[in-house]
């Protein structure tokens, strides 16, 4: 009797144990399957928004074009939106005799480096996202996206910014009339005993400076022009200039530096990167404005950031901008933050968007100057090597602007002279320069510098046959 109880309590344990498996076992995968069932429940909103604009960007257009979730759709599918001299259903054809069109600063060169990175910068956006105005709590700028702006900053090693207060805008664009409102003189009180300040730049400058300070029309400031009509002028040393520094500068790529002692300065470093110019030191100025046109090639963004060492100036931009659009966009906040994530970790690797950039703008350069060098109707500006701390090596020039220059008497207006050639530039005067110059555009897409150097490939043929 007793072996048999015994038998019977061993095998009455071994059930019991079967069974509590048998439930623990149910437990765990029926939470396993709850939780797979809930989380793919909340993220259904996310993968139908992902698919939707993968098909977008699926769509074929023969790598002369792209389809957009918000651009151009035919029976309710996104469809090509063409190069330039690229036309057709898949933007395969090109058109015959179109003009290159090198006018604009739109930095399309760096678009196949985000194609290639599609995944990983890559922003989703809820309906829900940051509706408030007050989406950072006191702050209108996102606090991790400064902090990345920083970051960026020391590990380029292009501008200091320690001790430096950030300011965003609407691309640089908006900064740089903030920064002149700032740095001028209370004039708003029509007692005040101040004058305008003089707002100047050396020749050849950006036109924005010129046209924004004349458009605003404020009692702050006024136009003065160039520079150099003031360095040894007797008024300079009575009078306030707010004085625009850019560099390296937009047209001719040169590292510049302030032309009047004792000017208040904006430093404008859109081009300041290793992709465009070599970096000697960190700037370490007053006012330094950026924008991410430049440093990403995200111009539609319309984000800008300045660096600014004195509170009171800062605090006057703040007020500024708060004026005039109340706060930054926090949806263009959140791309940014996520751009800017993706550049850093690939810094000094294979994924460096520097030495992307710098190798496709080198390139073009050189080839350029290749094409123009037998010509004694047309020159480029001079540029040499120069040591940069971030590649740490001497690097050939990779400026953002082709200046040419027409160098005979006959062709004075240079602009004109490339347009009857079938290339669209911008005239020097449009920088306050000679008519003589003219700006093109090396930043935009392959295809319109591939057509460029066919346009001025044959325009240096036939001056080179005329003259056999």
């Amino acid at each position: 009797m007793m072996g048999g109880t015994t038998k019977s309590q061993s095998l009455g344990l071994k059930l019991v144990v079967l069974i509590l498996a048998s439930l623990f076992l149910n437990v765990f995968f029926g939470y396993y399957y709850v939780r797979r069932t809930v989380g793919r429940e909340k993220s259904d909103w996310s993968a139908s928004a992902a698919e939707e604009a993968e098909e977008a960007g699926a769509v074929y257009c023969s790598g002369h074009g792209r389809a957009y979730l918000d651009g151009k759709v035919v029976d309710g599918e996104p469809v090509c939106e063409c190069n330039t001299c690229y036309t057709g259903e898949d933007c395969s054809l090109l058109t015959p005799d179109c003009p290159a069109d090198a006018n604009s600063g739109d930095p399309l060169f760096l678009e196949p480096y985000w194609r290639r990175n599609a995944a990983r910068s890559a922003v989703l956006v809820a309906g829900w996202h940051r509706m408030s105005y007050r989406s950072y709590g006191d702050s209108p700028i996102s606090l991790e996206l400064e902090r990345y702006i920083r970051l960026l900053h020391d590990a380029v090693g292009n501008a200091v910014t320690d001790g430096r207060f950030i300011v965003f805008g609407i691309g640089s664009s908006q900064l740089l009339n903030a920064a002149v409102h700032s740095l001028s003189p209370d004039a708003v009180n029509v007692n005040s005993s101040s004058s305008p300040a003089s707002v100047v730049a050396t020749v050849p400058f950006y036109g924005l400076y010129k046209s924004q300070t004349e458009f605003f029309d404020s009692r702050e400031y006024e136009w003065e022009g160039a520079a150099a009509n003031w360095v040894n002028s007797s008024a300079s040393s009575s009078s306030k200039f707010v004085e625009f520094v850019t560099s390296p500068n937009n047209p001719d790529g040169l590292l510049m530096k302030s032309a009047l002692d004792g000017s208040s300065v904006i430093h404008d470093h859109a081009y300041y990167w290793p992709h465009y110019t070599a970096i000697p030191t960190p700037a370490d100025e007053e006012v330094m404005t950026f924008t991410a046109s430049k440093v990403s090639g995200h111009a539609g963004s319309r984000f800008g950031w300045a660096l600014v060492k004195n509170k009171s100036v800062y605090q006057k931009m703040l007020q500024y901008l708060s004026m005039n659009t109340l706060s930054m966009s926090v949806d263009t906040q959140l791309r940014m933050l996520k751009i800017f994530k993706v550049i850093l970790a690939e810094l000094r690797n294979e994924g460096d968007i520097f030495k992307f950039g710098y190798k496709i703008l080198n390139r073009r350069w050189t080839e350029l100057n290749n094409i123009m060098s037998p010509s004694r109707r047309f020159s480029l500006q001079k540029l040499s090597p120069q040591y940069c701390s971030y590649f740490q090596k001497i690097r050939d020039p990779s400026p953002a602007y082709a200046w040419v220059k027409c160098e005979r008497e006959e062709d004075a207006d240079c602009e004109a002279v490339l347009k009857e050639a079938g290339i669209i530039s911008r005239a020097g005067t449009a920088f306050d320069a000679e008519s003589r110059y003219t700006r093109l555009s090396l930043i935009k897409t392959n295809d319109d510098f591939d057509q460029l150097l066919l346009k001025i490939e044959a325009l240096v043929s036939k001056e080179l046959l005329s003259s056999i």
